[in-house]
Parts: structure tokens; sequence; C-alpha cells
């Protein structure tokens, strides 16, 4: 009789077409993974001795339901932590009382009240404290607002200036130097510099072409260099920069480096003195006008966070007030042996389960982990023009079922009808 396997059709035909409109109600669902309904067919218990090729089926079954994990579609946002990857792997959340770990490919994220790096439904991003990219670390729940980002200042350590003095300047006529007085030095240019509380100070070198004769080898040209801390009163003894004919700085003071020490008390509570050194490494002498051609130093003021951004290979980043930048964690990616093998638990979360295997942490371009795309999510990778097409073909399959199974009524209506 065809009824058994009319029903069974019925039935896969139905289980189709919910699959089928799963798929096309996740169509803009960020990270979905479209599924496909995979069938089987029946066959009653075969009697010892029946021949082959005489076995008649008794219907079809669902197998089982399986993601495809293919790539979707990356498309840019307008937030700069939401994150796509470009690859294998998946986030991996946890429940805010951490009792629950799920895997998701849906990057949008967002900082919540107490600094956590969470989802829509407030399961928290893990990942890896800065360095702790290995497969062996444990990852952690990442927050924006733990203790080693809170901004603190650094003093300056190292100063470096280039400059271009005017060869064709003179000796002043007026002397000696007096740093209030104009007329007592050539030229004179300034530089921030921070002491150990983030303090700005700003330290002015003074260049006073000297009458007295050059004291390094190959030197013609002599330079007195004075300097002062906040436009207090400058140093009694002048360094020296001491050039050749060609303009080029042959070295400083008698010693034949190319670096001046500094050294200034500070009344602001900081370390005291703040003391580095100036290097003068591509100052020239030429014959044009006086001008600063680089000036750079590593100290910098306090600052408060600003923003996070994330790189391809996971490296969250805070960026702060005063132009300083911080390595915040590393987002932790999770692969597995069999994908399909997870376990489907809703809001776009997997689970791990015995025929997935174990997930392999670690950091994004690592192994088979893709890399990280931020200010981006993956679309849903369902192809509405062949699910819709699709339905059509499952909506003939029942039609086609329901026929067979009408037809089997007719054909017992006739037996039911012999006299």
């Amino acid at each position: 009789m065809a009824f058994q396997q009319g029903l069974s059709g019925l039935n896969a035909a139905s289980k189709a077409l919910d699959v089928i409109s799963n798929n096309v109600s996740n169509g803009s669902t960020i990270g979905y993974k479209t599924s496909a309904a995979q069938f089987g067919d029946v066959f009653a218990a075969a009697l010892n001795g029946a021949a082959a090729g005489v076995q008649i089926g008794i219907g079809t079954a669902l197998n089982q339901v399986s993601q495809q994990f293919t790539q979707g579609n990356i498309t840019p946002t307008d937030n700069p932590l939401d994150i796509a990857i470009n690859g294998d792997g998946f986030f991996i959340v946890q429940s805010p009382d951490a009792s629950v770990t799920a895997y998701s490919r849906n990057g949008q994220f967002d900082v919540d009240a107490k600094g956590f790096v969470v989802n829509a439904t407030g399961y928290k991003l893990m990942g890896f404290l800065p360095g702790g990219g290995s497969t062996t670390a444990s990852p952690i729940q990442l927050s924006a607002s733990n203790s080693s980002l809170t901004g603190a200042p650094a003093p300056t350590t190292t100063m470096s200036i280039g400059t271009n003095l005017d060869s064709r300047d003179v000796t002043p006529a007026i002397t000696p130097f007096d740093y209030t007085n104009t007329k007592t030095y050539n030229s004179s240019t300034a530089t921030t510099a921070y002491d150990s509380l983030g303090n700005p100070h700003a330290v002015t070198m003074y260049f006073v072409r000297s009458a007295t004769a050059p004291a390094l080898a190959g030197a013609t040209t002599r330079w007195d260099v004075y300097k002062s801390i906040d436009n207090g009163v400058p140093s009694a003894v002048a360094n020296k920069m001491e050039f050749n004919s060609a303009g080029t700085l042959v070295g400083t003071s008698a010693v034949g480096t190319f670096t001046i020490p500094a050294s200034f008390a500070v009344a602001t509570g900081a370390t005291t003195p703040l003391a580095f050194p100036i290097s003068l490494v591509g100052s020239t002498q030429y014959g044009s006008t006086f001008n600063v051609t680089s000036q750079t130093q590593d100290g910098f003021a306090p600052g408060t966070l600003s923003g996070i951004t994330v790189s391809k290979d996971g490296v969250i980043q805070g960026r702060y007030s005063n132009g300083q930048t911080t390595d915040i964690a590393t987002v932790a990616l999770a692969t597995f042996a069999s994908p399909n093998g997870l376990l489907s638990i809703g809001s776009n979360f997997w689970a791990e389960s015995a025929e997935s295997g174990a997930a392999q942490l670690g950091a994004p371009g690592i192994g088979k982990r893709g890399l990280l795309q931020a200010g981006a999510v993956e679309e849903s990778n369902v192809d509405l023009t062949a699910e819709l097409v699709s339905m059509i073909t499952q909506q003939r399959n029942y039609q086609a079922n329901a026929q067979s199974i009408k037809t089997e009524d007719q054909v017992m209506q006739t037996l039911v009808n012999l006299r």
C-alpha cells in the first residue's frame, strides 16, 4: 500500500518547507548560517533469503538538518566594535553569570555600563590578555575599564631636536647672553616635556653664535646653547654645537657627541629634577633661515579612554585623549573539527557537543582561524533566490505525495466496491 510512502513524503516535504521557511525568515540575521534538510530512503527489514533487486521502499525519513558554514558577505557599519570574521572560526561569548559558554558568528558588539564588550543578549566577548593568544591560554571576559587602562602619564626620558642654524648669522653685538633680550641671541625654539605626574613644561633652547674658536677637530664654527624650563632663567653654563665647513654637525660640547644633557628642578610634586638627554642629530648650519626640522619627545600627559579599535589580527586597542594607544586584549576565536556537530541553541549561538569535538582556541589568523574586519558584520549566507525555488519544489513534492495517497485511496475504494 502506498499510504505509508505517501505519508512519509508529506512529512518530508513539510519538514523541508520548515527548514526553508526558517532560512528565509533569517535572511537578514547577522551571522546566520543556512540549513539544508537531508533525507534518506527507508526499507523494511528484509527476510532471510530475500532476493536483491526486488525490495520496495516504504518511504523517506529526515536524516539530519545540516548547516552550511560558508562565508557570508561582509558589510561595513558605523560601529567600530562590530566585528566580522573573514574565514573560519567562531566568537566565544559567555553569559553574564559565566555559567554558559557559547559560540557565534554574529559580531555585533558594544560596551556595557561596566565596560565589558557584550552583544545584544548581554553575553560577554571572550579574549586573551595582551601577549596571551596561545591556544594554551584561558580566555577571559573582555573589559575596556580594567586597571591597566587608566591612561597614566609618562615622564620625558629623551628628546630629539633637529634645527638649521643660519650660517649667515653673526655673533650678537650685545653680550653677555640675556634670555630677556632678543639681541643677545640669534634663535630660539621651545618643546613641551612632561614630568612624572604628566604636567607639561616648556623647554626653551637659545642658540648664540660664538666668537670662540671650536674645540673639535674639523669644526669651523661654534654655537652656544642655553636651556630653560617654563620661561625661567636658563642654565648659566652653555652647551656647545660645532659645525664643519659643509654645515654638518661635528659634535656637541668638547666630547664629540651629538647629545646635550638637560636637568631641571620642578615644583609640581613630581620627581625632581626632570632630567633627560637632548639629541641634536640632524642639525645643520646652512645659509638659510633658522628652522626646526624635527622635534620629538617620549613623555605624555594623563588621558582618558576615548575610543576602541580592533585590528585584523584581533587586537583590541584603546585610544586615549592624550594621543596614546594601549593594547587591551586579543579577541579569541574557536574552531571545531566538525562544525556541523555544533548544537544550535538560538540567538545565533551554538554549543559544543561530542559530535563537534572540543573547541580549539586561539588568536585570529593563526591556524584555520580567519582574520577580523572591524566596523563590519557578516551577513546571513542565505540565498533567497535558491530558497524560493526550493520552496516551489517542495510544494510540488507535497502535492505529488498527496496525490499518491489520493490514488491509493481510489484503488482501495475500487477493491471495496467489488461484489
